[in-house]
């Protein structure tokens, strides 16, 4: 069998839901990742949902992801009756530690489901998202338009119909006309976010903050109303970096995919090929050897240090402190340095491969880490006197855009951020992938949910990688870097050549790419900044039919105006250092 995370097993779940909920159709799906699929009708989802969240003695709390899928060309379909399109909610238990996926089949003449936005409150961006990119409406939503396109773009691009590339368009012109509307759309108008002036007009101003501003760390938009120096409303703007990664998925093989996955969240480097590899893996059956598990431990774990550390230096300079940067990036170069003498690039390796690795490690690869792993705890305590010692961070920091457990649960945090709050929850922990569970480390954990410990969580999340690391080094196993299975692709180079059964194959998987079997399945990680999951859906093509990307960094930008209200401006800078996102995991 294909890896799987250990998710535990209910078979008496989908028996409790129809006890609680005896009226609603309900029928079962077996996918390739092995989480309870059921299928509801449309009528019948928002009162599911709300038995779910609240009538359960152990409850589905957390709204995972919600998406679509354009089923207008699929050929391998699960489900004989009519549908053009399905909606896909997975939602987590975290009292069961199970989660469940929901669909919802529309026709195309009925593109229209209930808002669950009311119910988990992150599911408000999502379902802008979907009505964005596919076009069906959520009826009840608080506030339906377009979150990545341009509110003067034509057509939902995730639809099959549009097109996916530029030479597929017409001739594009500017015209004054059509200049003077773009101009006109990018002005904001609060009552089109349906928002409603606050206090006496004479008395607050709104602010833009971005999208072009040091602070709010990429191309990102938040529109204050400020009463004085103190926000009253806080409303985030993103989409300014959306290059359209999930679209550009069906147009590349299973294998050619894989670089562009390194870019989404672009300083998490090979960390964000797992889950996309994991969940290929999964429906083709390939097991990968125990070599590889932990060469991809290591290679992971680099990168969460990477990221860290970055986000150290960077969060100590948004609220005052200039010097750490420096000497962090000094440390970051160093680490840089091994990955490019093991992968041969710095940022974006892309060095994970179907069933493996692209190449084995080199020689003197472990010389190179284990004096790296020596050098940087001095340097730790150092940046611990630096930064967290530091009177000044403290008072910017402690206190300053706080939440609790609740709170982050139903905004969809995941990750250091929900740590902070004090919540046991890592899933490699939990749900240990790639071989976790063999190694020995703790999970951070914070007090108050507050920037200060959002930033300490991480910081000693670092340490923690720096001792998973030493593991590796110490019980690299011996074996093969490719898993031996047809899919496999491209395979070792000792075998290529060897006879025509070996040709073909490789030739076939160069140029075309493997056919990975019809079905779909969802693989996750414990991402450098909350969990991180890809969607696939296979039709058993050379391609992806539908590719979901899952980014912690969307939901906990969504969280903002909770964490803003009543702050100060300083304050929002504060707290916007201490979320950790990447605007490319944001817009994708």
């Amino acid at each position: 069998m294909a890896e799987t995370m250990a998710q535990p097993s209910n078979p008496d779940l989908l028996a409790e839901i129809k006890a609680c909920f005896a009226d609603a159709v309900l029928n079962e799906e077996q996918t390739a990742d092995e989480i309870l699929t059921i299928w509801v009708t449309a009528q019948d989802l928002k009162p599911l949902c709300k038995v779910l969240r609240s009538k359960l003695s152990q409850p589905f709390d957390f709204l995972f992801d919600l998406t679509a899928i354009d089923e207008t060309t699929r050929q391998h379909k699960v489900i004989p009756h009519r549908r053009d399109f399905t909606v896909v909610y997975l939602l987590r238990s975290y009292a069961r530690n199970q989660d469940l996926r929901i669909k919802v089949a529309l026709t195309a003449d009925a593109k229209e489901v209930a808002s669950v936005s009311s119910i988990w409150p992150n599911a408000n961006w999502y379902e802008r998202e979907v009505w964005d990119l596919f076009g069906i409406k959520f009826s009840d939503h608080p506030c339906l338009r377009r979150i990545m396109m341009p509110t003067t773009w034509q057509g939902h691009p995730l639809c099959k119909t549009h097109p996916a590339r530029a030479t597929e368009m017409g001739e594009y012109s500017l015209s004054d006309d059509t200049r003077d509307l773009e101009q006109e759309a990018l002005k904001f108008n609060p009552a089109e976010w349906g928002l409603k002036p606050q206090g006496n007009p004479e008395e607050f101003m709104w602010l833009n903050l971005g999208p072009n501003h040091p602070s709010v760390h990429g191309v990102f938009r938040i529109m204050l109303q400020l009463d004085g120096e103190e926000i009253v409303q806080a409303i985030p703007d993103i989409g300014y970096h959306h290059r359209g990664a999930e679209k550009m998925a069906e147009r590349q093989s299973w294998h050619s995919y894989i670089p562009y996955t390194d870019r989404i969240d672009y300083l998490g480097g090979v960390m964000n090929n797992l889950p996309y590899l994991m969940a290929v893996e999964k429906m083709a059956g390939i097991v990968v050897p125990e070599r590889v598990k932990v060469i991809r431990v290591m290679m992971c774990e680099m990168f969460r240090i990477l990221s860290h550390l970055l986000f150290y230096g960077t969060f100590a300079q948004d609220i005052g402190s200039l010097s750490p940067i420096f000497y962090m990036f000094v440390d970051r170069e160093k680490l840089f340095g091994i990955v490019e003498a093991i992968t041969g690039a710095r940022m974006h390796p892309a060095w994970f491969r179907i069933g493996g690795l692209a190449a084995d490690l080199p020689k003197g690869w472990d010389k190179m880490v284990t004096e790296w792993l020596d050098y940087m705890p001095a340097r730790m305590a150092d940046y611990d006197q630096m930064v967290m010692q530091n009177s000044l961070i403290k008072k910017r920091a402690v206190g300053i855009g706080a939440y609790d457990t609740a709170t982050a649960i139903d905004w969809g945090v995941t990750g250091p951020g929900l740590r902070a709050t004090g919540f046991d929850w890592d899933l490699r922990k939990k749900r240990p992938y790639s071989g976790y569970e063999n190694f020995d480390f703790d999970v951070p954990l914070g007090t108050r949910g507050d920037s200060y410990d959002r930033c300490a969580v991480r910081v000693e999340e670092i340490r923690q990688s720096m001792r998973i690391i030493r593991q590796c080094v110490q019980n690299m196993p011996e074996g093969p870097y490719k898993a031996d299975h047809v899919l496999t692709t491209p395979p070792p180079k000792d075998r290529t050549m060897q006879d025509i059964d070996t040709l073909i194959p490789h030739f076939l998987g160069v140029s075309w790419g493997p056919v990975i079997p019809a079905g779909e399945a969802m693989m996750e990680v414990e991402a450098t900044k909350g969990s991180n999951a890809y969607y696939l859906t296979s039709d058993a093509s050379t391609m992806s039919y539908r590719t979901r990307i899952r980014t912690p960094s969307f939901p906990h930008l969504q969280m903002i105006p909770v964490m803003a209200k009543g702050q100060m401006i300083a304050d929002l800078i504060a707290t916007i250092g201490s979320i950790d996102f990447v605007m490319a995991d944001v817009d994708r």
